[in-house]
């Protein structure tokens, strides 16, 4: 436990930015798994949604720093080929 003003605020706002990273990077991961059991069910609509859905939060974590920008285009671009050998 630290004894120091600022290391206690630092403490603080270090564990409510956790809280926001985690936040952002759980909900792409749900968005992510939402559209592949679409997929799974053969809903090409449904899945079409989640996809723009999973796609947005994808973008959202990449351009906040929470991923890398390699790892968000590797996401989309199994995702979009997912849907397209689904049609």
């Amino acid at each position: 436990m630290p004894n120091i003003k600022s290391a206690k605020k630092r403490m603080r706002s270090n564990a409510k930015k956790a809280d926001v990273n985690t936040l952002i990077t759980s909900s792409m991961k749900t968005a992510i798994k939402k559209f592949e059991k679409e997929v799974k069910a053969g809903n090409k609509e449904e899945a079409s949604n989640n996809l723009n859905i999973a796609i947005q939060r994808i973008d959202k974590a990449m351009s906040s720093g929470k991923i890398h920008k390699n790892k968000a285009a590797r996401l989309k671009s199994r995702l979009t080929k997912m849907k397209n050998t689904m049609e």
